[in-house]
């Protein structure tokens, strides 16, 4: 039978390996262009690598985490390396085990794991997004130091210091945690995995253009913090990944190899600012909006796949502004507080109408910033296209992954979408093109376009 590691090498690592630049940043020798000065990141130890397989025992040791070790994995990520990774972990202490029963990345199971982790010394998690963001809280928590392995290349959150958590009231928030002090990739393993979970985190790597237009406009309009170093540092890396994105839906570990060094390094470059805005803007907030408000209609999806359509729509509609040498024209900002409340409960509504009143503008203030907007608009339209990477050539590399392009391809109703869409940009102050969109008047139009 044919297996992603006998089909490894159809790409090859780069020069120093899977995880050249990234071994200089974790040891603080990478020096910023932007400021001079070496970057600190709290990692102690990233290895990623064609095989695993005999060290995971010396690797997981290397961290000093205590004398005893808890492996916590879910079914489907114990089959896949769990089992094989307490059974190493063996020959260093006794070892326990918790497998959690399709679990989700909420306060209640949070609240189950911190019961269960109580009194853990070294504690592993295995998995990918909701394993590792489960592990990351709780150990954050109380500051006890833990270390992944990777089982899928599903998301850019393995080296991020943020969790993604579900709050009781259902409203999705990237909360403040920690970073892993060992993030372990056996590439073998995550080239094996089911192709739509490495899609995924091949959509999140696409978001790159997309945000950092959004980013950048919010920077330029109302001088909110930016920083070019998450961009520097994955660069060259995000080029060798489009290039080689069949291979992320073919199972080619070297294609794998690329998509890790760009998710790494998204995730390292929340060390850099301390906010995830340079990878996630207009597009996350309509998938966090689907998870939060899809309810029955929500068809399973993950995160990433409905990123990877967030992207292409967020493509479509700065693409809409960005070829026009006309500046955007904007009306004082028309949300309704009540209409918030039908949409997404009382208590959430109230939680994001607070967060949203920075971009919630009236007659004057959005008279000045259509004078601001009309003065930088030659030069600014030129700065954005220069972040671009066409919504097509996008389209045809999110295919080629395997991944969905549309909301029917999502399984997910095209009404309920379209509502994401236009609704998005009340669940938090982030200023994106659906800011500038909605203002305009023109949001709802473009929406009805999208399928």
């Amino acid at each position: 039978m044919e297996t992603a590691k006998n089909r490894g090498g159809a790409t090859s690592a780069p020069k120093g390996g899977w995880t050249a630049l990234i071994d200089d940043i974790v040891a603080g020798r990478w020096t910023n262009p932007a400021t001079g000065k070496c970057a600190v990141v709290p990692y102690e130890s990233i290895v990623i690598a064609e095989s695993l397989e005999g060290r995971e025992a010396e690797l997981v040791s290397s961290l000093s985490l205590g004398e005893t070790f808890t492996v916590v994995a879910d079914r489907a990520t114990w089959d896949a390396m769990g089992a094989r990774v307490a059974r190493a972990l063996g020959k260093l202490g006794p070892v326990k085990s918790i497998l959690l029963d399709h679990p989700h990345a909420d306060m209640a199971t949070i609240a189950l794991l911190t019961e269960k982790l109580k009194g853990a010394e070294g504690v592993v998690a295995v998995g990918s997004g909701t394993i590792n963001d489960l592990v990351k809280y709780v150990t954050g928590l109380d500051g006890r130091r833990y270390c992944v392995f990777a089982t899928a290349a599903s998301m850019n959150g393995y080296t991020s210091t943020t969790a993604s958590i579900t709050l009781d009231s259902g409203l999705k928030v990237s909360l403040p945690s920690h970073a892993p002090a060992g993030f372990f990739v056996d590439l073998s393993v995550s080239a094996a995995a089911p192709t739509y979970l490495s899609a995924a985190g091949f959509a999140d790597c696409l978001v790159r253009s997309v945000a950092q237009v959004d980013w950048w406009l919010s920077h330029r309009l109302f001088g909110t913090v930016y920083s070019d170093a998450p961009y520097i540092i994955q660069a060259e890396d995000e080029i060798a990944l489009n290039r080689n994105a069949a291979g992320i839906g073919s199972g080619d570990i070297g294609a794998h190899g690329y998509l890790y060094r760009v998710l790494t390094e998204c995730g390292l470059g929340v060390s850099f600012t301390g906010m995830s805005n340079h990878g996630s803007m207009g597009e996350h907030q309509i998938s966090h909006y689907i998870d939060c408000f899809a309810g029955d209609r929500h068809p399973g999806t993950l995160h990433g796949q409905q990123v990877g359509v967030g992207v292409l729509t967020m493509g479509r509609l700065q693409r809409h502004y960005l070829d026009s040498a006309t500046a955007p024209r904007m009306n004082a900002t028309k949300i309704s507080f009540d209409g918030m409340v039908r949409r997404m409960g009382p208590s959430i509504a109230r939680q994001c109408f607070d967060e949203i009143q920075p971009k919630i503008f009236d007659d004057k203030a959005i008279g000045a910033l259509n004078e601001k907007i009309v003065d930088l608009w030659p030069v600014l339209r030129e700065e954005l296209k220069s972040f671009v990477v066409p919504v097509d050539e996008m389209t045809r590399l999110l295919k080629a992954a395997g991944g969905p392009t549309t909301a029917r391809e999502l399984g997910l109703p095209v009404d309920f979408y379209r509502e994401a869409v236009v609704h998005s940009r009340e669940m938090r102050n982030r200023y994106s093109f659906l800011d500038v969109a909605a203002d305009a008047g023109l949001l709802e139009d473009f929406a009805s376009e999208e399928t």
